[in-house]
């Protein structure tokens, strides 16, 4: 079975069989009639996905490639808050009349700060480090700015990557404050293993390990009966992911610079609710 799938599992049950149930206090989030979103939480969840072994995608449930990579080109390529320039429907929750999810995501990888190199933001200073500076134990970016919450949408809930290089590999912590485990988990999971590969491949260097640390990993309660049929469906092996060799440059991938092959998952036609 593909070891996402492993995780996954492994991860709801722990969560489901012995997790934190906040039902007792008053919650933020909000279902679409009013009624608090209340979850049953782990804390400190580590997963480690060995990118050269295998691609880390679900199979006991469809995770759309796809949309997850044009979310993570509208962050991390076009450096965009604005849903309007963003194909996948994801944000439009929390966006304003103008399409705007404020000062968060793309809007703090975009800002320049000056370094004795010149003037970088953050995701040019990381590639200027990987093929300048590949020892160095700083490369890493950071979207919860202190300064700007109060005008974010939403906190950044996968908010620092930090990138290591050892030999010629490529290796990277994604942490994330909250995890959505039904509707985000697996989501994250695939655009930061894309991630990996593409700073991977304009760098000169080969993916590694993908390490994702979630303070908060939790399971909303409308979601439980969902996650449980998922739980159910049976694991298929994982499909095989490539990236066009031929792009040697972070800003000319596209949607179509990747590829699956021998995916095969179960289907799900349920729906599954947001909480705002």
């Amino acid at each position: 079975m593909s070891y996402a799938d492993t995780i996954f599992i492994q991860n709801c049950r722990e969560i489901l069989d012995q997790g934190v149930w906040d039902t007792d206090r008053e919650v933020r989030p909000r279902w679409e009639d009013g009624a608090p979103a209340h979850t049953v939480k782990k804390f400190g969840i580590v997963n480690r996905y060995d990118l050269q072994k295998e691609f880390p995608i679900l199979t006991i449930r469809r995770t759309y490639l796809k949309s997850a990579i044009d979310e993570l080109l509208w962050i991390w390529q076009a450096k965009s808050n604005n849903v309007h320039e963003l194909r996948a429907r994801v944000w439009d929750a929390w966006a304003d009349e103008t399409g705007s999810i404020g000062k968060a995501y793309g809007y703090q990888l975009r800002q320049k700060h000056h370094y004795p190199e010149g003037d970088f933001d953050q995701v040019d200073r990381v590639l200027y480090d990987l093929k300048h500076n590949p020892a160095s134990r700083r490369i890493l970016t950071n979207l919860y700015n202190f300064a700007d919450l109060s005008e974010m949408a939403l906190y950044p809930c996968a908010y620092s990557m930090t990138f290591n290089v050892s030999g010629n590999t490529l290796n990277a912590i994604l942490n994330q404050r909250s995890q959505d485990m039904l509707a985000a988990n697996n989501w994250n999971v695939c655009q930061y293993a894309v991630l990996v590969h593409m700073f991977a491949q304009v760098s000169g260097l080969v993916p590694g390990e993908l390490v994702h640390v979630i303070a908060d990993a939790h399971i909303y309660d409308r979601h439980v009966p969902v996650v449980e049929e998922i739980l159910r469906n049976t694991p298929q092996p994982a499909p095989t992911f490539r990236v066009d060799p031929a792009v040697t440059d972070f800003y000319a991938f596209t949607r179509d610079s990747f590829t699956l092959e021998n995916y095969r998952y179960s289907d799900f036609t349920g729906h599954i609710p947001v909480a705002v």
